[in-house]
């Protein structure tokens, strides 16, 4: 069901998530630490949020900006 690059974005969130199951890395970071092009932690982050394993919030700067979403994990 899931590939082997969702597997592994979901342990790397499960691994930085705080006790509410909720991480906040960007694509960027995630993509840098895991070794992945930033296109293919996209498509694992939305082929997890379709398959309900993680849920994700978008996050705004005071000033309005768009910054790094929220992800919290499913059970």
């Amino acid at each position: 069901e899931l590939s082997a690059k969702a597997k592994l974005v979901l342990v790397y969130l499960h691994d930085r998530a705080n006790k509410d199951g909720e991480s906040w890395y960007a694509i960027g970071t995630i993509a840098a630490d895991l070794a992945l092009s930033r296109s293919t932690v996209k498509r694992a982050l939305s082929d997890l949020v379709r398959l309900g394993k993680v849920e994700k919030q978008p996050r705004y700067r005071e000033n309005g900006g768009q910054t790094s979403n929220l992800y919290r994990l499913r059970k």
